[in-house]
């Protein structure tokens, strides 16, 4: 094997190695979303997962579900997308620049 290709070997595996750490950390990173101010409560973790949803018994109205379907959807959106912006964020810092191979 050359020595460019071993040089590139070597960096395609710290990279992989960088984006395995990237990949935990996200996966045990908590997001937390709410609507409804805080009646309803969502957590989802750096990967976009749903862990949790919480609802206070003043959010709940028999008689208007929909408000609170409402709220929930709100919720879980909003951490989800707080997620989707950290994961991007971390992740694109590990994507390096043409330069950044050493070639």
């Amino acid at each position: 094997m050359s020595g460019v290709m071993q040089k590139m070997a070597k960096q395609m595996q710290k990279m992989k190695q960088e984006f395995d750490k990237a990949q935990e950390e996200l996966s045990k990173k908590i997001i937390v979303g709410s609507a409804g101010g805080g009646a309803v409560v969502a957590e989802v973790n750096g990967n976009g997962d749903l862990i949790s949803v919480k609802i206070s018994k003043e959010a709940v109205d028999p008689d208007d579900v929909e408000t609170l379907e409402d709220l929930v959807l709100a919720a879980i959106n909003q951490a989800s997308q707080e997620a989707k912006a950290s994961s991007e964020k971390q992740i694109g810092s590990l994507i390096p620049s043409a330069g950044g191979l050493g070639f």
